[in-house]
């Protein structure tokens, strides 16, 4: 295995993580977005109840 082939699976595999977490954060604000619209922003209202009803 040559050094030139180790780095371009490592410049392979750096660009599927920056790949995936641009992807990641366009998720996210996609997310928020859609929260923000329907004005159900309250994350935390949200697992309250959510606990609440499995107990």
């Amino acid at each position: 295995m040559s050094k030139n082939s180790k780095k371009d699976k490592t410049n392979k595999t750096s660009a599927w993580v920056a790949a995936g977490a641009i992807f990641l954060i366009i998720l996210l604000l996609v997310w928020l977005t859609y929260a923000d619209l329907l004005g159900d922003t309250d994350v935390a209202a949200y697992i309250g109840n959510a606990v609440g009803n499995l107990a």
